[in-house]
């Protein structure tokens, strides 16, 4: 098996470690982090590879994985350029969502195939997620060498590989986004919004959870065009206009986001079937 270096093993990077690992994919090599401790608390939760306290001693491996911040990349790549850790035949990827496999061109200077991945997941529960990992997607885009090395690897482990352009991944990862972390922000809103309407914080979370976990079950079983329901939908204008003034008057960041999603949901509504439930 080839081997495997992990820099920056925090959530992602450990979860694709433990089951790359499990599945004989890679040899775990050596872990490298911020601190000599994160390295080791690392190490000893993938009960595999050995912390390294800087780059000066890590070894060679036949595939780095970065998944440090985005801000990292870039400079990381380089400090293993120079430190000849990268040579032709060996593979370096990264697991940002955002930035493509272009972070990662010294390495390709120096002969390396490089990519990018990025699993499609929510890493809040690291420990779930590292038993749950099958059935996730995981974009990918970069040099043939590199993803003919990483898609087999992923799919074994479960994962669900699918190629995108370097081009898009700022577009993709907005929907990422849009779909998780402004989805909690939202969320935010909605419990702020009951509370301030007088429910108990507890009360507002048993409202609001059969909510929108019904909602998010019916755009995934019936399309967004049939799930939407609500003043809108029912063109009922003159209580959006009415909730619109009474959000602005509590908290005008909450009003100005409930203004921005009006019109996209006009929008959205008329596309559904004038004949359908409202």
């Amino acid at each position: 098996m080839k081997t495997l270096n992990l820099i920056g093993a925090g959530k992602v990077g450990k979860v694709l470690a433990k089951n790359f690992q499990r599945q004989q994919q890679f040899v775990l090599q050596q872990v490298l982090n911020r601190t000599l401790a994160s390295a080791s608390d690392a190490v000893a939760w993938l009960d595999a590879a050995q912390a390294v306290d800087g780059i000066s001693e890590l070894q060679p491996a036949d595939v780095t994985m970065l998944t440090v911040s985005d801000d990292q990349i870039a400079s990381v790549c380089q400090q293993l350029a120079e430190a000849g850790l990268l040579k032709a035949g060996s593979v370096i990827f990264h697991c940002s969502g955002a930035k493509a496999s272009t972070e990662l061109q010294l390495a390709r200077q120096t002969g390396a195939a490089v990519a990018s991945v990025h699993p499609v997941r929510s890493f809040a529960n690291v420990d779930l997620l590292a038993e749950q990992f099958a059935g996730t997607i995981c974009s990918l885009e970069g040099d043939e060498a590199a993803l003919a090395l990483l898609i087999p690897a992923l799919q074994a482990i479960g994962a669900e590989t699918v190629i995108i352009q370097a081009d898009n991944k700022l577009l993709y990862h907005a929907g990422s986004v849009f779909a998780s972390n402004y989805l909690v922000t939202l969320m935010e809103v909605a419990l702020r919004t009951y509370q301030a309407a007088g429910i108990p914080a507890e009360i507002a979370q048993k409202m609001a959870a059969p909510l929108a976990r019904q909602t998010l079950e019916n755009v995934f079983a019936l399309g967004t065009q049939a799930a939407l329901t609500g003043p809108i939908a029912r063109g009922d204008m003159q209580t959006v206009a009415l909730q619109q003034k009474k959000l602005s008057d509590w908290d005008l960041q909450a009003g100005d986001l409930y203004q921005a999603f009006t019109q996209p949901t006009i929008d959205l509504a008329a596309t559904r079937n004038p004949h359908s439930e409202k």
